[in-house]
């Protein structure tokens, strides 16, 4: 059998889940000794990429224009040739449509990750996403995203793979994060001491239900809690400004702070956290948030939809809650903080167990690299 050689296309290299799921198959493909190539058209983590040793290869795949996007498709073409790719991997539409007229060019296959749900109308929506569904396998990231590509494109469900997303086990490690560790991020960020912690993860931007969190707060019968918004206003700053008005409206036994974090960093203040919340107003892909919170030990309360209702399995390795009620994550949270510390560390320890088998990015490697060698075995 030929070699495999690999390429993974996506808009760019700047922070996020597309990107970090792209570093860490890199990754697991230089391990196994895998040549492959990532083609975006660059930013932040270039260099993470670089020094695992990958060739990142600069185009502006990112472009909507079509006429950008046939140039683009005739230059990875050239390239397809040049490095002998078997397979290009690609994760989003944009660059998708020049992999799609690349393939056709040179008989090399396709595939494609569906990371998120995208809307269907106007038709010409529906039309520019259905480039998704058109290679020779597509990657689901949960059960929600499968669903909605099944109703949405009348999809061949044989091409269908689902690979969770996963927690970064190795670094979210309850016993790789001393007390040391714990005091100088409360102490950098000024968290009380004294005081129960509920984190919430995620920008800033209505959608991740910030706002909702802070409506539960105020039909929660524990007032003495800290509440840590962790993430960047990315420039919405009606929405900062709204939330700080909201925050100085609750009682003063409450604290509620909100700062942004480096994902370094995300393993400790989970840590020092006792509850994380996903309380995003609409269904998350997937959302790694609550995998990592519970890879932690941590007691998670999620809204029932999107990815967390298949990561968190209610009253076993968290709790659910019905979506935007928060009279329901109020009760919810005040049930968990009068909960014994013995219940609250056995849901902790099956959250660890679930995580570890079901969600980590162990698993979501090894199930693409079998999705590859799938494909390849069949050239």
């Amino acid at each position: 059998m030929s070699k495999m050689v690999i390429a993974q296309i996506l808009p760019a290299l700047e922070i996020g889940g597309v990107e970090r799921g792209t570093i860490e198959i890199a990754a697991a493909l230089q391990k196994e000794g895998i040549e492959n190539y990532v083609i975006s058209n660059g930013g932040r983590m270039v260099p993470e990429l670089e020094r695992l040793g990958v060739e990142h290869i600069t185009l502006p795949v990112h472009s909507k224009n079509p006429f950008r996007m046939y140039i683009n498709a005739r230059k990875i073409a050239k390239i397809a040739k040049e490095k002998g790719f078997t397979l290009m991997h690609v994760r989003s539409r944009a660059p998708a449509w020049a992999v799609k007229w690349a393939s056709k060019m040179t008989k090399i296959p396709f595939m494609t990750t569906f990371h998120g749900v995208y809307g269907i109308k106007p038709a010409i929506k529906k039309y520019y996403n259905i480039v998704m569904t058109q290679g020779v396998r597509m990657i689901a990231i949960s059960n929600h995203v499968k669903n909605q590509v099944l109703r949405d494109y009348q999809m061949d469900e044989s091409k269908i793979r689902l690979v969770y997303r996963g927690a970064d086990t190795t670094k979210f490690n309850p016993a790789l994060i001393s007390q040391d560790q714990i005091a100088d991020l409360m102490m950098q960020y000024h968290i009380p001491t004294d005081k129960p912690i509920i984190m919430l993860q995620g920008r800033l931007t209505h959608w991740k239900g910030q706002l909702s969190m802070i409506e539960a707060l105020t039909k929660m019968t524990h007032k003495e809690i800290t509440v840590l918004f962790i993430g960047h206003h990315q420039g919405r700053m009606d929405y900062y400004n709204e939330l700080n008005e909201k925050i100085k409206a609750l009682p003063k036994e409450t604290t509620v702070l909100t700062f942004a974090l480096t994902g370094k960093e995300m393993p400790t203040v989970l840590a020092l956290s006792d509850i994380a919340v996903s309380a995003s107003l609409k269904p998350e892909p997937f959302g790694r948030a609550m995998p990592e919170a519970q890879a932690m030990g941590k007691i998670v309360v999620a809204f029932n939809h999107g990815g967390a209702a298949e990561t968190v399995k209610d009253g076993e390795t968290g709790f659910l809650v019905p979506p935007c009620d928060t009279d329901a994550l109020a009760k919810k949270l005040d049930e968990i903080l009068d909960m014994p510390l013995d219940e609250r560390k056995t849901i902790g320890q099956n959250a660890i167990r679930s995580v570890h088998e079901n969600f980590s990015v162990q698993t979501m490697q090894d199930q693409t690299l079998s999705v590859y060698k799938e494909i390849h075995s069949c050239l």
